[in-house]
């Protein structure tokens, strides 16, 4: 019975760990694939001047992706900045304040939201956001907002980052809400109690107990948003403006590497090394979601670290 059970926990752990592997070898053979596809492009062009170059003109044979990427990162930036103190203190309360009849009756909500298809909320953005942008925010900003450089707004559709980072953090806020709950609740009971015997009030061991004890996991759910972010294409692709052109404000149309190549891949195709283009626009978006990943994995590393020290 021994051997057997031994040999059952060897065949377990092998096939585990096979499945591990997978998952990491799939994101190499994604990226090789992507690599391979964009070969005929980096044959004739340097990674530099792709990157970083402002011209997107295929027919002309130039494909500059730093309008598109820049547009993406203003977008998810905005829409992290937006949703991630909201969740945060959503999260607080369902887990710490909330009685068990409001939990059970906000969480179902949540999880509707995070199952919506991300065309509604596009929808829902040019027919609300785009029209208060344009009609309120955009004079308002207009008026009085001019000092401030990012805020800046001259003339404005409603088409631009802004619209874009609020459905985006409208689409982000379940899946951080979620996990980030889930994390707090998960915190010993013990420490909560130990914090009270020594006389800390109920925010001070929120504060500096609860959520310091669960920090890597709220690291984590920000990622995750972070990840859905980067990779959204038709919400923000309904009401970003796509115009290729580097913004200079929030009220700025642009136009981010999902939409690029949502809009244009299998069109055009006759225009040498345009798919090449495309398909290294989706090299650089990986490349992009693996760097702050691994950064914010690093950081994750780092809290765990200092807080067993």
């Amino acid at each position: 019975m021994g051997l057997r059970r031994r040999i059952s926990n060897f065949i377990a752990g092998k096939l585990m760990l096979a499945s591990a592997s997978f998952s990491g070898l799939l994101v190499i053979a994604v990226g090789t694939a992507l690599y391979l596809r964009s070969r005929p492009l980096l044959q004739g062009a340097s990674i530099k001047d792709l990157v970083f170059g402002s011209t997107w003109q295929p027919s002309a044979g130039q494909f500059g992706l730093r309008p598109f990427i820049v547009g993406t990162l203003w977008v998810t930036g905005l829409a992290v900045v937006l949703a991630v103190p909201l969740c945060i203190f959503a999260s607080i309360y369902l887990s710490e304040y909330a009685n068990s009849r409001v939990r059970m009756t906000v969480k179902p909500i949540i999880d509707l939201l995070a199952g919506i298809p991300s065309v509604v909320y596009g929808v829902w953005g040019v027919l609300v956001i785009v029209p208060f942008i344009s009609d309120i925010l955009g004079p308002f900003a207009q008026a009085r907002l001019g000092r401030v450089s990012f805020l800046r707004c001259e003339y404005t559709t409603g088409y631009c980052i802004l619209a874009g980072g609020i459905v985006l953090a409208i689409m982000i806020i379940p899946v951080i809400v979620s996990v980030s709950e889930e994390v707090l609740r998960a915190v010993p009971v013990e420490c909560r109690e130990a914090s009270y015997a020594l006389g800390a009030t109920r925010m001070e061991t929120i504060t500096k107990v609860v959520v310091r004890k669960a920090m890597p996991g709220l690291v984590a759910a920000v990622v995750l948003g972070l990840s859905r972010a980067l990779g959204e294409t038709m919400a923000v692709l309904m009401v970003v403006g796509n115009v290729a052109e580097l913004p200079h404000s929030i009220f700025d149309a642009a136009y981010p590497l999902p939409a690029l190549i949502a809009n244009n891949y299998g069109e055009m195709m006759s225009i040498p090394k345009y798919d090449s283009a495309l398909l290294f626009a989706s090299l650089v978006l990986l490349m992009i979601v693996l760097l702050l990943n691994l950064l914010a994995r690093a950081a994750l590393l780092r809290s765990v670290r200092e807080e067993a020290i």
